[in-house]
């Protein structure tokens, strides 16, 4: 979703991280797509570092280019912007956020294991990104339908 697309008619969602550099860039990713025309979508990490280079990956391997996002920090939404939904898709960042967001109507706490921090090959790496690519979308998926149109 481009800046220009983005209007105040439309719910404020903030997917929340503590890098966003993998769940929650993929979270973005699929709620823009699935429901960018319901929901102003946007994700934010704690303490924010570089989208990870499997995220791009595995998300572009389901046909989503990440060019336009980047890791942003929760600091750039804090009293500049209310959300509906707010979702949490890591333990760190349940555990550090504030637990007070402006306008925030529901909270969601949906942990991910996080990918970025498995060891093994380059393949295991990757398999894992794709695993947890997968149940993002699924959940996604399915709290869409939960909330209806």
């Amino acid at each position: 979703m481009k800046d220009s697309e983005i209007t105040d008619d439309k719910p404020n969602i903030l997917i929340l991280c503590s890098g966003n550099a993998a769940r929650s860039q993929m979270a973005e990713a699929f709620l823009k797509r699935a429901a960018g025309d319901r929901f102003n979508v946007f994700s934010a990490g704690l303490e924010p570092t570089a989208i990870h280079p499997f995220t791009r990956q595995v998300m572009a391997e389901k046909g989503y280019d990440l060019a336009g996002q980047y890791a942003k920090s929760v600091r750039e939404f804090l009293g500049r912007k209310e959300f509906r939904y707010l979702i949490v898709v890591c333990e760190r960042a349940e555990a550090n956020c504030p637990s007070i967001f402006p306008g925030v109507l529901r909270r969601y706490y949906w942990p991910f294991e996080d990918p970025a921090a498995f060891q093994g090959s380059k393949a295991e790496q990757l398999a894992k990104f794709r695993e947890v690519r997968d149940q993002i979308e699924a959940r996604l998926m399915e709290w869409l339908k939960e909330i209806g149109p």
